[in-house]
């Protein structure tokens, strides 16, 4: 339940193409989400990408450390905020989430966040 498999990780080249150049998109300071339904039945609900600008955090240590704050948050939250909606209604989506935010972001902070991400996102998917 509380796992982030390879996956429900979004690789393929083909479908991050798709996902940017088709995909709707809406801010959640600090976050960029962008996602796209996707008609392909898939082991997992949702797939997704995390990432943070080079051109912002020139330190690599900066930009790892932000993602797995990201990726910790999604984890912990996925199954009850967006599995389940998107379970019972059937859809599949490739998701993108971008670091935007000008400081390193507490994880409390990152976690309170990626949770109004994800209940706007299912407001969206639902609509």
């Amino acid at each position: 339940m509380y796992t982030f498999k390879k996956e429900e990780r979004l690789c393929n080249k083909g479908l991050i193409d798709k996902l940017f150049h088709n995909g709707s998109s809406f801010l959640c300071y600090p976050f960029k989400a962008s996602w796209l339904l996707i008609d392909e039945p898939m082991q997992f609900p949702a797939q997704i990408l995390f990432s943070v600008s080079k051109r912002r955090y020139k330190h690599a240590h900066d930009r790892n450390l932000i993602k797995r704050r990201m990726r910790e948050a999604y984890r912990l939250n996925k199954q009850q905020h967006l599995y389940d909606v998107l379970s019972s209604a059937n859809k599949n989506i490739v998701l993108s989430v971008g670091f935007i935010g000008k400081d390193i972001a507490e994880y409390d902070f990152a976690e309170k966040k990626m949770l109004k991400l994800l209940t706007q996102l299912c407001a969206e998917i639902t609509k």
